[in-house]
């Protein structure tokens, strides 16, 4: 059995976290996906009954629970998924930029930020630390890593 990797752990269930609030916001409606940041747009959208919000909303979720299916891989609590080190590193890389992407609009200074970018993009920071500092530890054994489910 291979060590357990509590950083990827938790990155996983994060990831798990944010696949279900997706998944809210489709049952929730088009006043979750205003308090979740989705814009007027896809909230409006949503209450004419269209279908493409909600295909988003379910796609994002898809890859959110692919990305957690990764992390959980990676941590050594499932077999071992194609690519591991490539989509681990690619995926703490888009969360790390998507969390970092508060700095240049804080430098910019142009526009105040609402409270939901600040928080969103601090909460996705911390996901993208989770997957890189777990990254970074299995990183030697995630060439070789073995299946033990």
């Amino acid at each position: 059995m291979t060590a357990r990797n509590p950083w990827l752990i938790v990155g996983g269930w994060l990831s798990v976290a944010a696949s279900l609030l997706h998944i809210g916001c489709i049952i929730g409606g088009p006043d979750w996906y205003r308090f979740f940041g989705a814009g007027e747009v896809m909230a409006t959208a949503a209450e004419r009954g269209e279908i493409y919000p909600a295909l988003i909303t379910l796609a994002i979720a898809a890859l959110l629970a692919i990305w957690a299916a990764y992390a959980f891989a990676g941590a050594g609590v499932i077999r071992r998924l194609p690519l591991m080190r490539t989509a681990l590193v690619l995926i703490s890389a888009i969360y790390l930029l998507r969390g970092l992407a508060l700095v240049p609009l804080l430098v910019a200074g142009k526009d105040p930020l609402d409270g939901f970018a600040l928080w969103s993009s601090l909460i996705v920071l911390v996901y993208g630390i989770a997957y890189a500092v777990g990254t970074w530890k299995a990183w030697p054994r995630l060439s070789t890593q073995r299946s033990i489910a």
